[in-house]
């Protein structure tokens, strides 16, 4: 048995927050999935809509960015990092790895993995900004992990927009959708990575272009699942309720530019509760 002090400590440990980052509004749905998946942990939540999108910038302006979202969240003592951008991940998750002393998890590996396992026929589709599709990290990805995997790539730039409108399930998006991925539908690929966390928000009509055999693969859901493997395998879990009246925590939100814009938007991707952001300051 732990000494009383060790155990306090370790408590105190266990209920640090998790600190979250995006480059926007995207990152909710990485949000939502983990409040889903993990109620009793307490969660930050940092929208850098100020210099969003980090899609058309080069990576050494992604990684300053990454580095000055992540030295905020720092300030509150968390226990693990989620770099929820597709972006920041293939730009930035290295240097924040070798930068923290806490553990770092971003949305492409999860995503990959869960899409290798999902395979039949060894032939991915991955869909996703301009930036993360020309980055390549996906597919190295895919390939560090099984080489055997063909995979295929396509940008939709127009999707992000689409949904920030809410055109989501209407004429112009299954329209816009269709023209984006005709070419995959005919490469045989029986996986189709939604590699942005605003597609999640497309779901249906992605699924009516691609057909019912074609499994799409939510990256958001993919990075709960490894926020929570992390947390098991480095002891940080946060306990069990304290008591049976205790309610499930509510994550707090910054962001760096127009927080009413982000909560009238916000809503759209994470509709498990009220958002209310904090405006903040991130920059060196």
């Amino acid at each position: 048995m732990l000494p009383p002090l060790l155990r306090l400590k370790l408590d105190f440990m266990n209920d640090r927050p998790i600190g979250i980052f995006d480059s926007g509004i995207g990152g909710l749905t990485v949000l939502r999935e983990i409040t889903r998946l993990l109620p009793r942990e307490e969660t930050i939540y940092l929208g850098d809509t100020a210099r969003v999108p980090y899609g058309n910038k080069s990576r050494e302006t992604v990684t300053r960015y990454s580095i000055e979202t992540a030295d905020f969240l720092l300030k509150y003592d968390i226990k693990l990092l989620v770099v929820a951008c597709n972006t920041a991940s293939a730009y930035a998750l290295g240097a924040l790895k070798e930068r923290l002393d806490i553990p770092v998890v971003g949305v492409i590996e999860p995503g990959a993995k869960m899409a290798i396992a999902s395979t039949r026929v060894k032939r991915v589709g991955v869909i996703g900004t301009e930036g993360t599709m020309k980055s390549g990290a996906y597919f190295d990805a895919i390939k560090a992990v099984d080489p055997t995997v063909v995979v295929f790539m396509q940008s939709c730039p127009l999707f992000v927009p689409l949904v920030e409108e809410g055109w989501t399930d209407n004429d112009a998006a299954l329209l816009t959708a269709g023209k984006y991925l005709v070419k995959l539908k005919g490469e045989g690929i029986d996986v189709l990575v939604l590699g942005c966390t605003h597609y999640p928000l497309l779901k249906r009509t992605i699924a009516k272009v691609m057909g019912e055999e074609v499994r799409l693969i939510d990256s958001a859901l993919a990075t709960a699942l490894e926020v929570e493997s992390v947390l098991k395998s480095t002891n940080l879990m946060r306990e069990e309720l304290r008591e049976k009246t205790e309610t499930p925590a509510r994550p707090r939100f910054f962001v760096t530019d127009s927080p009413e814009r982000f909560t009238r938007v916000g809503k759209k991707f994470f509709n498990e509760g009220p958002i209310q952001a904090e405006l903040v300051s991130v920059e060196a």
